[in-house]
């Protein structure tokens, strides 16, 4: 039985797929930096708020982690693949991406609009992260 191969690294490097990326994941980074400000949390109790707060900053550090692992193995198919084990958190940050652009949009919210910035460009990621979620996640058979 042979061994799977992840086609999600070809994405990555051959396909450009790590620009997105690359860019959810500064988002998240953002988002999170940000979370104490965000409308969703507003309304929460204070110790909801903290614990989150706290997650945040534990979780950021990974982000700074998994941006570098791209960047150093863009060259390289073979360290590419390493990426595999990062698949939950790359989809992690390409949701949340995909959903604060939508909230931009929708609800025109000014924590939302100042977060995701260049909206028409972000309008236009929208597609990318759709393919970038479904390409990221496919294996040979």
């Amino acid at each position: 039985m042979s061994e799977k191969f992840w086609l999600g690294s070809i994405y990555l490097k051959d396909e450009g797929g790590y620009e997105i990326i690359i860019k959810a994941l500064k988002h998240y980074r953002n988002r999170l930096k940000t979370i104490g400000k965000s409308p969703e949390l507003k309304d929460s109790a204070a110790m909801f708020s903290s614990v989150l707060n706290q997650q945040a900053v534990k979780t950021i550090p990974v982000i700074d982690k998994t941006i570098l692992k791209i960047q150093n193995s863009l060259s390289d198919i073979d360290s590419i693949k390493k990426l595999e084990e990062d698949i939950p958190f790359i989809e992690k940050a390409l949701s949340c991406y995909d959903a604060d652009i939508k909230k931009a949009q929708d609800t025109g919210h000014e924590y939302f609009v100042k977060l995701i910035g260049n909206m028409v460009e972000a309008r236009d990621d929208l597609n990318t992260i759709k393919m970038a979620l479904r390409k990221i996640k496919l294996f040979s058979e």
